[in-house]
């Protein structure tokens, strides 16, 4: 890459940045109220992303045979009950991609 492209790929990179950050201020100016399907979208959207990514975690687990998918079984578990106990994500997600590891590393080898 040469240097006129690495500077046009930063400015790209940049305003689009810059173009996700500030549309929707001014797409929804703070003294409008928001559209309907927008605060649908807002209710609906992130549950929807969460059992998406559950799913695409979980398609090539086999149920049936190797550890019969109890490493991920046993770090969701424990994902969940610590969510509902902290309601912290990052202690959640952090604790349960480090027991994940611990187990596929050294318990179901």
């Amino acid at each position: 890459m040469t240097g006129t492209q690495a500077v046009i790929t930063i400015a790209m990179v940049v305003l689009g940045t810059l173009i996700t950050r500030f549309l929707p201020f001014i797409l929804f100016p703070a003294g409008r109220k928001t559209p309907a399907y927008i605060q649908y979208l807002g209710k609906v959207l992130p549950p929807a992303a969460l059992g998406l990514l559950v799913i695409y975690c979980l398609k090539d687990v086999s149920f049936i045979s190797g550890s019969h998918g109890l490493p991920e079984l046993i770090a969701m578990a424990v994902v969940t009950a610590l969510h509902v106990w902290k309601r912290n994500m990052l202690l959640s997600i952090a604790t349960g991609t480090i027991l994940y590891m611990l187990l596929v590393q050294f318990v179901f080898v």
